[in-house]
Parts: structure tokens; sequence; C-alpha cells
């Protein structure tokens, strides 16, 4: 069968001649006309306002020279990347593969770069990075403030990263960035129930202050560093506290909580840290022994104040001894004193005089 076919071709496409599943060539803007006999001829109209020439058969159309005026070719190797610009703004970033852009209608700038070395640095990353169209081939990591990033590149160690915005290529080799905080953090170790060497049950509360000074080190050596230091404190604790009696507990707390102290800054500086602080914040008896020491105490406060009553008696007695033997030994101030006393017996309105032991009452009135 015959046929003729029309195909109307606008200024800002372009048509792309098969015939019998052959490229043949390009169609400028305009109408062409075509005997198709059992319909082999084929035109593809593609629209140049979109600058990438796209098509299944690119590679055919390529290989037939036509683009060489009209389009830039671009043939990525397995380590290779292209950043698109269009109209001087970003656009995408090309994979490994092949790929054409038409050069007559909009500005297209390409950069081609090596991904070989995993690590993408560039001056417009920010711009790249912002972009969803980077996802498919770029990891995007940012080290916020006061933190930093332990880059490893196959599990093996690179560099540790000072804040601000990362980017490595896809594909290439596996890149993983550990996220380390710097600020000084607390560990709460709390609800430990400890024994101690007199066969006594405590419930101990800590604290850990601590940071992290050396980032590789806190991430080689453990996957969890808070947790780390919270069963190295819980360990030292026990082992601390199960070595003392509770009466030597108590009364030395202060010096026990350095002991711990020195004990778990040793093991810190393995991990990679640097220990600000350990304190004993809470010290838990059990109900019973709680009682127990209560009466204790209630004990020797009383025993105390007893003491100390005793004291008080004790001089006062012994005052009077001193004034009794002054008196004693002086008349003139033995006289003196009953004179005062006379003088406040009779300043009272009222007197009264009980007589007791015989011969007093001649005493009073003699004195009087």
């Amino acid at each position: 069968m015959f046929g003729i076919k029309r195909y109307k071709i606008r200024s800002y496409e372009m048509g792309l001649l098969f015939r019998d599943g052959e490229f043949k060539g390009l169609l400028e803007s305009g109408t062409h006309w075509f005997i198709n006999p059992l319909f082999k001829v084929h035109v593809d109209v593609i629209s140049q306002r979109d600058p990438w020439l796209v098509h299944e058969k690119l590679d055919l159309i390529v290989k037939s020279g036509v683009l060489q005026e009209r389009a830039v070719v671009l043939d990525l190797k397995d380590n290779e990347r292209a950043l698109v610009w269009i109209e001087n703004r970003f656009s995408h970033i090309l994979p490994a593969g092949l790929y054409a852009y038409w050069t007559g209608q909009k500005e297209v700038r390409v950069e081609v770069v090596d991904a070989h070395t995993v690590w993408f640095e560039h001056a417009d990353l920010k711009v790249i990075a912002r972009s969803p169209m980077v996802q498919s081939v770029l990891d995007v990591c940012k080290v916020e403030r006061d933190r930093v990033g332990v880059l490893f590149i196959d599990g093996r160690y690179v560099d540790t990263l000072a804040p601000g915005l990362y980017a490595f290529w896809k594909g290439q080799s596996e890149s993983k960035v550990v996220e380390i905080d710097l600020r000084e953090t607390m560990v709460d170790v709390s609800g430990q129930d400890i024994m101690t060497a007199d066969k006594v049950t405590l419930r101990i509360n800590a604290i850990v202050t601590y940071k992290i000074i050396d980032a590789r080190k806190a991430v080689s050596q453990t996957d969890d560093v808070r947790q780390a230091l919270y069963r190295e404190t819980q360990l030292v604790l026990r082992a601390m506290l199960g070595a003392r009696n509770l009466d030597v507990f108590l009364m030395e707390k202060d010096a026990v909580a350095r002991d711990i102290e020195e004990n778990v800054r040793q093991r810190a500086s393995e991990l990679g840290l640097k220990i600000a602080s350990v304190g004993i914040r809470d010290v838990i008896l059990p109900g019973d022994m709680k009682d127990l020491m209560n009466k204790v105490t209630e004990a020797k406060k009383a025993a105390e104040a007893n003491l100390i009553s005793r004291r008080e008696e004790t001089a006062a007695i012994r005052s009077q001894a001193n004034t009794a033997k002054l008196l004693q030994d002086n008349p003139v101030l033995m006289r003196m004193r009953e004179l005062e006393v006379l003088e406040k017996i009779a300043s009272n309105n009222k007197l009264n005089i009980v007589l007791g032991e015989k011969g007093l009452a001649d005493k009073v009135v003699n004195l009087l």
C-alpha cells in the first residue's frame, strides 16, 4: 500500500526521520511530505524547549554524526558525573551514560567531574545540595554546630569533619559519617542496688558529667559512648562500695566519690572522653535500716545532751564550792555577804520567818 504522510515541525522542534527502523537524519522546522509505502517511514517530533534529547535510539542518532552542529553529546564513564546548569541555574546531576542536549534554544552549561574520589567538593555545594534532583547520585550530610563528623569510606577512617555541609557520590564506595556531639553531657547512673562489705544493701544514685575530646577514638572503641560510660561507672560503684562497710562509706562519702571519679576517668580516657565530675547524688537505705539509723542517731544526740547537762551542773557546783571556800577564808567578805542577804530580806513588805533548827532564832535576832 502507498500513502502520503505530512509532518508539521515548528520552529522550536526537530524531526527525527526513521525508515525501516533505521535513523536517516534530522528534519528542520517546516512542512515535510513523505510517500510512505507500507508505513515504513516514521518521524519523531522532538521539542527543543527541553534542551535534552531523550530517545530510545539515541546511540544510533549520535553515531550518525548529524548532531555535531546542533547538539552537544556527553558520554560519561562509570567514574564520571556531569553537573548541569540551564540558563545559569543549577538543574541536576547526570550519572554515567550517553546524553545529548540541544544548543539552539537555551543556554546549557555542563561540568564533568570525577566521582572516583567519592568525596564531592564544589564551590556551589549549597546550591547543588538543595536540589531534589541530586538525591539519587549524592549522599548529602550536614554537620551541625558544636559537633564533628567522623568520616568512614568502605569502613576505613578517612577524616574528622568540622561543622559544615558535605556530599559523597553514591555507587562508588560506601561512605558513612558518624556525628559526634562535643558539648558537655550528663549521664544519670540511678537506681543502683549495691551491697556493702557488711551486707547492707544500698540504693545509689550517681551523676557523671563528661565531654568527648577524641571523636575518632569514641566511635572506634564503642557503638554507644553514653551506654559504655554508664556500664563502667556502674561497675566501679559496685567495686568501690562493695569493699567498704556502711559506716566507713557514710563517714568518707566525699573521699569515696573522688576514688570513683579517678577510676572512671582512667577508663573514660580509653574511650576518648574527658570526665568533668562524678558525684554521688543520693544514698538510700532500706526501711528497717533507716529506722535503726534514726534510733542510733537519736541515742547519740540524747547522750550528747546529757553530757552537756552534767558538765553544766559540775561547773555550777565547782563555782559554789569556790565561793564557799572564799567566804570561809575571808570573814569580812562573809559579813558583807550576810548584809546583802539581810538587805534583800528587809526590802520585802511582809516578812515570814520559819524557825527550824534550835538556836536559829537567836542567830537571826542577833543579825538583826
